[in-house]
């Protein structure tokens, strides 16, 4: 078990602010329709990102390591600058998050909150810094127990249709709105950042040098480390749907986090309001954290250069307390972010079902012929998912 961890702090990804609306928003509107998309977004993740541990276990390195050593000095700095974009992304819709967290929990301004979040973070990456991983592992991890809790314990206070949820398990659509929020749930699944980072978590967990005759065992290690954390990061998402479904339809202003919060605080009561709170401070803390890990992690494959993560927290909170101070819609800010993380998408994934499938870098290890097509339909799927995701948006909001 000691061999597990790398994974649940990748999950974050997979349970942050911007996740929350969507999935309250599909079963506020629909019901329990589109739980399938939630399924076949999490099936898709689980290979993606063993393919990320894999990448770091097999090779010692993180995939923007590896693309800083193919890639001409131009091109790497390009790569950089849109790689960089996308954390600085992340982290602003991480921030957001924990800023509405406060200010539905204790009623602060966005920016004190803003504030809060960003000091808070900066003492979680103190534990990484001054402990090693591993104890900020066990703390992201309890942080991802404190999310489950904050946006699960509707469950038991709602009166779910399983057997309606059951038969949502197949694929189909209610006319074109349904269409559309699938495209955003499902194009919206794989963060950029989460892979960069996981082939930096496994790297920085067992070592750049590894003994060949280890590495079967770190894999099969990997995989159910994988298979575990992002099973519990999608039950965490199935479980938001089945509760709008349940005790949310008719309830408009869903596709905020204060109208998805309010819609739920009328429901199911204040106690449950007051969870669904805490929960969300908890994904919003975790996620930037982790987000901030991902930034060092692009910052020194690429430019092999290596800012402490504090220093890199205190830079990257600038643009969100700007964000917040100015009173710019948090909810648009998220959007906004979004549409920067789908643009990014097809960067992380191509390069890494290439790398993992080359027996050059990969040797042995290289992945087997079904495993890369099965990855590469996955990766056109995201990709164009993603594009579908950012003309929606686009065309939507003008």
């Amino acid at each position: 078990m000691w061999l597990l961890g790398p994974a649940f702090v990748a999950a974050i990804a997979y349970v942050d602010p911007g996740n929350v609306a969507a999935n309250l928003t599909a079963g506020a509107a629909h019901g329990y329709l589109l739980v399938w998309v939630l399924v076949l977004a999490n099936v898709m993740a689980v290979l993606i990102q063993y393919l990320s541990a894999k990448l770091g276990l097999v090779t010692g390195q993180t995939l923007p390591s590896l693309l800083g050593t193919r890639l001409g000095r131009r091109s790497r700095l390009l790569f950089w600058i849109q790689a960089e974009l996308v954390a600085a992304a992340t982290d602003l819709a991480e921030v957001v998050g924990g800023a509405l967290a406060l200010q539905i929990l204790f009623g602060l301004p966005l920016p004190a909150g803003g504030l809060i979040v960003g000091l808070v973070s900066l003492g979680l990456l103190a534990v990484q810094s001054r402990r090693g991983q591993r104890p900020f592992e066990f703390v992201v991890i309890g942080l991802l127990v404190v999310i489950t809790i904050g946006f699960t314990a509707g469950l038991f206070v709602s009166p779910i249709n399983w057997h309606q949820a059951s038969t949502s398990l197949l694929p189909r659509f209610d006319g074109t709105p349904t269409v559309l929020l699938a495209a955003s749930m499902l194009g919206a699944t794989v963060m950029p950042h989460a892979i960069y980072l996981h082939s930096g978590l496994a790297k920085d967990r067992h070592g750049s040098r590894i003994a060949r005759d280890r590495i079967p065992r770190l894999l099969r290690a990997s995989r159910l480390d994988v298979i575990l954390a992002l099973f519990l990061a999608g039950s965490v998402n199935i479980a938001m749907l089945l509760l709008a479904a349940a005790s949310l339809p008719g309830h408009g202003g869903t596709d905020t986090i204060q109208g998805a919060h309010h819609a739920i605080q009328t429901a199911l009561g204040p106690g449950v309001g007051i969870i669904f709170g805490i929960g969300l401070l908890a994904s919003g803390l975790a996620s930037t954290s982790v987000g901030s890990y991902a930034g060092s992690t692009i910052m020194a494959g690429l430019l092999a250069l290596k800012i402490p993560l504090i220093w890199r927290r205190i830079i990257t909170l600038i643009p969100a307390l700007i964000v917040l101070t100015i009173g710019f819609d948090p909810t648009r800010a998220l959007i906004l972010s979004q549409v920067l993380l789908s643009i990014g998408v097809p960067f992380a994934l191509i390069p890494l079902v290439a790398y993992t499938s080359r027996a050059t870098i990969m040797g042995s290890f290289a992945n087997p012929r079904p495993l890369t097509i099965a990855a590469w339909i996955i990766t056109a799927a995201i990709i164009a998912l993603n594009l579908t995701l950012i003309g929606l948006t686009l065309t939507s909001h003008r």
